[in-house]
């Protein structure tokens, strides 16, 4: 008797029903096959040119490693399966038929075929007996033998099977087992020896292990893809970070690092290479640095690294990368590549994970995705042209990383075929070349290098823009904090002598906006563009005013401008963006120095004042000669009727927007200013008329003035003489904050409201006769 599915007969009963045309995958759960001492809950079924097939490890591919049954398929071109649940106990006619099945019958899997005209062809039975199984088929007209792919065994022997690399074992019971010869790092070639598995893929947020292993990375963190104990120090880092959606992260960068303390290098988007800090400039031509030899080309960066009797090699194009490994002996690899036991958490790295990277987000679904749709297309790893690679590569898990990809992010970017592309790279590695794949999969347009050479700063990534082709996008973390105002980028910056606003590249450029047809009033003032950051910022300051418009209210003083793209069309009359009008002020308060005191009692002093924006120094100072400017000592004898000078200045103010205006001047006996004893100087910016020692210079035209005086003393009074100055800001506006004197009433000027200093300052000057 043989380790075999073997043949019975069973009669037809009425069952559960599952039709198929071409082919189809079949649910047995309720009535699964144990073969080889694995159970089976699903068998594939289906015709390839005049054969029928039924497969237990995928459908059937020519050429392709399987347990499968062939036969002639006659004249059918469709079928059924009916799963019947039904008790066959021992010593029936079944096991008369069949010594060596021991146990009793649970369960038969009828699979019927029929013709165009539904005409009964044959019909293939599957039972169910425990750790054991039986085959049964009838044939109708049209039948010719089939073939069992499989080997046989006899009871009570143990053989070795060459094809699957396993020693098999066959009970008296007629149960198999098989044991594997190739370790969990190696695949059977089907000749008996076993090569390593030696490709890991890294494709969005999956890593697909060397021996198949599925792993997610869930956030935005870094983690150890592969390290080996043969290099200590060595490994190789995979850092991760989200797109479009806040909730999917895809691979931004790999990062070797060396075993030398601190030195890495990093492969980042646009086939740029880093060493620490320094870019480094590739090519074709090999460069050794720190033992790993670098080289770039048109499907990207490569690093490799050799140690012992092995090397390790990086490709690295931007979304996808290829960790392989050559050498007889592969070495012990650890990580997410590796085969580990631990956990996708337990392989995260700090130092290469930024402070809240494994926050978990929660977006609403894609209406656009199509999960069905998309599974079908990563189906297509199990068909031609890919089914040539499936022995040497298992498709599976790039189907599962393709589907769970797919089904949860929009197909943009070029991510349908990336997958594709993900897989042809690794039978590339293995030296199996997948024929004309983008052809028939209407690839053809993909370039998995179309953002070679494109930089793209942190918080970018390189994708379909949405006015068409291809540059840096926004990624969905930075762009939110924007978008639910309704901003381009940061606050406006007011300073006191100048302003700036700075905004994104790529937010300008999701609505369609290029910043280099931007400017402010001044059409010469435009945007300056940082680029590491690409951040845009206009400015404007005292130097360079770029048509700036200065207004000035009760409380305020605004400086106004406008980023605009008028008159930006290279094509004339016409125009092919947008109209974009961003209003660009700042607003400050009015400064606290309105009503000034003074009172003289000495040569000079300076008041500081800080309001808001505003920090400036107010000084006054008293000069005995007007020609030389001669200091007035402190308690120095001044004659009466000797001629004063005294100068007040604001240093500090920006004098191209704000003037200093001296509105009067007034003399009493007291310290205080609103002493019985007064005797006006200067009245409402001029000269007080009826005394023509006074006269006024540049009252209203910069950040200082001065006037002139002859000395004098009270009737009937002895002592001191206490001198008060009142001055203003005025918001320069042409030669409007220019008093007007000997002709009337001044005009009128833009000046700020006016309030009592609650902490004047005093200068007193003493004079004797």
């Amino acid at each position: 008797m043989f380790c075999i599915l073997y043949l019975a007969a069973l009669s037809v009963l009425a069952g559960e029903s599952q039709n198929f045309t071409s082919s189809g995958e079949m649910n047995i759960t309720s009535c699964p096959i144990t073969y080889y001492g694995q159970r089976y809950d699903k068998v594939y079924v289906g015709f390839n040119a005049s054969r029928f097939a039924v497969c237990f490890n995928g459908e059937y591919e020519p050429g392709i490693k399987n347990d499968c049954i062939l036969m002639s398929g006659g004249t059918a071109d469709r079928g059924s399966m009916n799963i019947y649940a039904r008790e066959i106990p021992t010593g029936s006619g079944v096991h008369d038929l069949l010594p060596n099945l021991k146990l009793a019958g649970k369960c038969v899997n009828v699979i019927t075929l029929n013709d165009s005209q539904q005409s009964e062809i044959q019909q293939i039975e599957l039972g169910n007996f425990g750790p054991q199984a039986i085959l049964a088929i009838q044939t109708y007209s049209g039948y010719t033998p089939f073939d069992v792919v499989s080997v046989v065994y006899k009871t009570n022997t143990t053989g070795r099977d060459p094809s699957i690399c396993s020693t098999v074992s066959c009970d008296a019971s007629g149960v198999a087992a098989a044991v594997s010869d190739c370790g969990p790092m190696e695949r059977c070639n089907g000749n008996g020896s076993c090569i390593s598995k030696n490709v890991c893929t890294v494709i969005g947020s999956t890593v697909i292990g060397f021996a198949g292993q599925v792993h997610a990375v869930p956030d935005r963190c870094g983690y150890t893809l592969f390290k080996t104990s043969s290099i200590p120090g060595f490994q190789v880092v995979g850092v991760f970070q989200e797109r479009r959606r806040k909730d999917f992260s895809f691979l931004k960068r790999v990062i070797l690092q060396l075993d030398t303390a601190g030195v890495q290098i990093s492969l980042e988007q646009g086939s740029r290479v880093l060493l620490d800090t320094r870019e480094l400039r590739l090519n074709t031509t090999a460069m050794l640095v720190r033992g790993v030899e670098l080289t770039k080309d048109q499907t990207g960066v490569t690093a490799k690294m050799s140690a012992f009797n092995f090397t390790v090699s990086v490709h690295f194009d931007g979304s996808i990368t290829h960790v392989h490994l050559t050498g007889p002996n592969g070495p012990d690899a650890h990580g997410l590549c590796g085969n580990s036991s631990r956990t996708v958490s337990e392989e995260k790295v700090s130092t290469h994970s930024v402070t809240g990277c494994d926050t978990q987000y929660n977006e609403a679904a894609d209406p656009t995705i199509n999960c069905s749709t998309s599974t079908d297309w990563c189906n297509l790893l199990k068909q031609a042209p890919f089914s040539a690679c499936n022995m040497q590569h298992d498709p599976q898990p790039f189907i599962t990383a393709c589907t769970q990809t797919l089904c949860n992010y929009p197909e943009v970017d070029g991510l349908k075929c990336q997958f594709l592309e993900a897989y042809a790279g690794a039978c590339s590695l293995s030296n199996i070349t997948v024929e004309e794949w983008k052809s028939q999969t209407r690839c053809s347009a993909f370039y998995h290098g179309f953002c070679q050479d494109t930089f793209c700063s942190d918080h970018e990534f390189c994708g379909q823009k949405n006015k068409g082709g291809t540059g840096c996008v926004c990624r969905a973390m930075f762009a939110s904090k924007y978008k639910s105002t309704g901003s381009f980028g940061e606050p406006m910056v007011c300073e006191q002598k100048a302003a700036k606003l700075t905004m994104a590249k790529c937010l300008l450029e999701d609505k369609g906006i290029d910043f280099s047809v931007l400017h402010l009033n001044d059409v010469d003032c435009k945007g300056q563009m940082d680029n590491e950051t690409h951040m845009v910022t206009f400015s404007f300051d005292t130097h360079k005013t770029c048509g700036t418009v200065i207004l000035a209210n009760t409380s305020q003083i605004i400086y106004k401008n406008t980023i605009v793209n008028r008159n930006s069309s290279t094509y004339g009359i016409i125009h092919r963006q947008d109209s974009v009008h961003v209003d660009f002020s700042c607003l400050y308060d009015q400064p606290d120095i309105r009503n000034f005191a003074f009172t003289l009692s000495d040569s000079s002093i300076t008041h500081h004042i800080t309001s808001g924006q505003w920090i400036y120094n107010l000084s006054m100072k008293a000069f005995r000669d007007t020609d030389t400017k001669e200091a007035l000592q402190q308690r120095g004898e001044t004659q009466l009727d000797e001629k004063l000078l005294v100068e007040l200045n604001a240093d500090g103010l920006d004098d191209e927007m704000v003037v200093l205006v001296t509105e009067s001047c007034w003399a009493t006996d007291q310290p205080s200013p609103n002493g019985s004893l007064r005797y006006d100087l200067i009245i409402k910016g001029c000269p007080n008329p009826v005394d023509s020692t006074v006269t006024v210079k540049n009252n209203g035209q910069g950040a200082s003035n001065s006037f002139s005086f002859h000395t004098f003393q009270f009737f009937g009074k002895d002592g001191e003489v206490f001198l008060h100055c009142r001055v203003v800001l005025c918001v320069k506006k042409g030669n409007t904050c220019i008093p007007t004197c000997g002709a009337g009433e001044r005009r009128r000027r833009s000046t700020m409201s006016k309030y009592e200093d609650e902490n004047p300052a005093f200068i007193k000057l003493t004079w004797s006769y």
